[in-house]
């Protein structure tokens, strides 16, 4: 059992965020007894171990409340939430490859200008009259 302190320190995080995943839901806030502090339970500090693997997995907070309902739901449908994850992610991957070429693209431009007065970057950025 662990009081707040020992718990975030243990975690890896700060009071203030046990206590938001406290206001979320994401973890239960134990009773607290008429003197002294609120003690956690082992459960509590891999939970919230989860919660932070979970995102740098790259999973949101409203993702994660629903893979910690599905903790006692079929592998079917944890699988469908990391799939669909998974295709999101694949998404703004290729949406930064083609920011990366059209960026690279851009620098070539500029390295090739001769015309100091006006930058390609710049005019790429403004809006086009048609």
């Amino acid at each position: 059992m662990y009081v707040i302190s020992q718990l975030a320190k243990l975690a890896g995080v700060n009071v203030e965020t046990v206590r938001y995943y406290e206001r979320c839901g994401l973890i239960a806030q134990p009773e607290k007894p008429a003197k002294g502090y609120r003690h956690y339970p082992e459960a509590t500090l891999s939970r919230i171990r989860f919660i932070k693997r979970a995102q740098e997995l790259g999973f949101s907070l409203d993702e994660i409340a629903n893979l910690l309902i599905l903790e006692e739901s079929s592998c079917q449908e944890v699988q469908s939430i990391a799939s669909h994850k998974l295709a999101s992610i694949r998404d703004k991957m290729a949406d930064l490859r083609r920011l990366e070429s059209s960026l690279n693209d851009l620098l070539k431009q500029c390295a090739n200008n001769s015309e100091q007065t006006h930058c390609p970057i710049i005019t790429s950025l403004l809006p086009h009259n048609k």
